[in-house]
C-alpha cells in the first residue's frame, strides 16, 4: 500500500509541473536593454607584495690600522655628520712608527745627498779621464741605491703619517649609528679585511625590497607609484616609487618571486631598517578617463518582432573595436580606439564621448510574484507560524 500511494503522488506533481510549463511557454518573453552611461572614471590596477625595509645607503665604519679602542664618542641611534670623529685608537704605537720613518727618511737622506755629490765629483773627474771607469761606475751605483732607499723612505713615512690619522675615525656619511660592534679596550686587528666599529644608514632615503610573484612581474615597471604600511604604525600610509625590478629569481617552495625596489623618503625616521611592509604597486592609475566595463564588448544586438527595444544599425565597414551606443532609439554600431584596461573597464581613447549610452546585455524581464497563489500551493513552504490559528 506505501508504494501504491508513493506513485499516486508523483504523477500528481508531474502532472501540475507539465501544466506549469505549458503555461510559461504559451507566452513570449520579454526583453530589456541593459545601459552603461559613460563619465569620467578613475582607472586602476594594483599588484599586491610584501618587502623589507632597508637604508638606500648603509656603511661599516672600521679602521685599516691594529690598536686599541680608546674612545667612543657616538653609540646606538646617534645622529652623526659626514666628518665628524666618532672613535678613537690608542696612538701611540702609531707615533712611534712615525718617529722611526721619519729618523730613516732623514739618514736616507744624508745617504743620498753624499752619494749625489760623490757621484757629481766623480762624473766631472771621469770626464776629464781622471779616475779609473770602475771608480766612476762604483760612485755611479751607490747613487742610484741611495736615490731608491731615499725614495722608499719617503714612502714609508707617508704611510706612517696616513696610518696616524686612521687613529682618528669618522663618520663617512650623514646618518644614525644603528649599530656599534666593539667596546672601549677592545683591540682591533686590521688584517685582509676592515675590522668593523660601526654600521651607520642614512634614514632619510629608504628603499622597500619586495618580492613580487612571476605572475604579476610582468606588470611592474620603474616609475609606477607604490604604497604600502608597516605593522608598527598600522594607520600611516607611506608613498614611494618604483626605482628596480630586478631579473634574478628566487624560488620558495616552489613559489618564484622577483626583487622590486622601491625608494621613499623618511623625514621622520619612522621607517628603520628590518621592518616588514605590505605593497599595493600601482601598474595602472589613470584619472577622468572615459571608459567602459569589459563586457560591454561582448554584446550582440538581436531582432525582436513587436519590440520597443532599440533597432540595430551595424557600421558601414569594419572596426578593429566597436561598441554599440543607443542614439535616437537605435543601436548604433560605433568604432573605438582602446587605451589602457584593468580587470573591470577598457579605456577609450577614441570614438566614445561623457553621457554617451553603451549596450551591455539583454535582459529578460521577469514576471510578477503572485503572493497569493503561492501560498495556497500546497507544495510551497510555508512561512513561519502560518499554521497557527487565528
Amino acid at each position: 500500500m506505501k508504494n501504491v500511494k508513493l506513485t499516486t503522488r508523483c504523477i500528481l506533481v508531474s502532472a501540475i509541473v507539465t501544466t506549469l510549463s505549458m503555461s510559461s511557454c504559451s507566452k513570449k518573453a520579454e526583453y530589456e536593454l541593459d545601459t552603461y552611461t559613460v563619465e569620467p572614471t578613475s582607472l586602476s590596477e594594483i599588484v599586491t607584495a610584501t618587502g623589507t625595509m632597508e637604508s638606500v645607503t648603509s656603511v661599516d665604519v672600521g679602521t685599516q690600522v691594529t690598536g686599541i679602542i680608546s674612545n667612543l664618542l657616538v653609540d646606538f641611534n646617534d645622529e652623526v655628520t659626514k666628518g665628524q670623529l666618532i672613535a678613537e685608537i690608542d696612538k701611540t704605537v702609531l707615533q712611534s712608527e712615525l718617529q722611526s720613518a721619519d729618523a730613516t727618511l732623514a739618514s736616507a737622506k744624508a745617504t743620498y745627498d753624499y752619494a749625489k755629490i760623490n757621484f757629481d765629483r766623480n762624473k766631472a773627474l771621469h770626464a776629464e779621464q781622471l779616475i779609473s771607469d770602475y771608480d766612476y761606475q762604483t760612485s755611479e751605483k751607490d747613487y742610484d741605491v741611495a736615490k731608491m732607499a731615499y725614495q722608499k723612505a719617503q714612502a714609508d713615512r707617508v704611510r706612517a703619517a696616513k696610518n696616524l690619522t686612521y687613529a682618528e675615525i669618522t663618520s663617512p656619511i650623514d646618518g644614525i649609528v644603528v649599530s656599534r660592534e666593539v667596546e672601549v679596550g677592545q683591540t682591533v686587528v686590521s688584517n685582509m679585511s676592515v675590522a668593523s666599529l660601526y654600521i651607520i644608514a642614512d634614514l632619510d632615503h629608504m628603499q622597500v625590497v619586495g618580492n613580487v610573484d612571476e605572475a604579476d612581474i610582468g606588470q611592474v615597471k620603474v616609475g609606477q607609484s607604490v604604497t604600502f604600511t608597516v605593522d608598527a604604525y598600522p594607520d600611516d600610509t607611506f608613498n614611494g616609487t618604483v626605482t628596480q625590478v630586478r631579473i634574478s629569481p628566487t624560488t620558495t617552495n616552489n613559489v618564484v618571486t622577483y626583487e622590486v625596489i622601491v625608494s621613499t623618503t623618511n623625514p621622520e625616521h619612522k621607517l628603520i631598517p628590518g621592518m616588514t611592509a605590505n605593497l599595493s604597486i600601482y601598474t595602472l592609475q589613470i584619472e577622468d578617463a572615459i571608459a567602459v566595463p569589459l563586457k560591454s564588448f561582448k554584446f550582440e544586438p538581436m531582432e525582436i518582432e513587436n519590440s520597443s527595444l532599440p533597432k540595430p544599425q551595424p557600421l558601414d565597414g569594419q572596426a578593429a573595436h566597436s561598441l554599440w551606443i543607443v542614439r535616437d532609439n537605435k543601436l548604433v554600431q560605433t568604432a573605438v580606439e582602446l587605451g589602457m584596461k584593468n580587470s573591470i573597464y577598457q579605456q577609450i581613447v577614441s570614438g566614445l564621448k561623457k553621457g554617451d549610452i553603451v549596450a551591455l546585455q539583454y535582459e529578460e524581464k521577469q514576471a510578477g510574484y503572485n503572493a497569493s497563489k503561492a501560498q495556497n500551493n500546497p507544495f510551497m513552504p510555508k512561512p513561519p507560524g502560518s499554521n497557527k490559528k487565528k
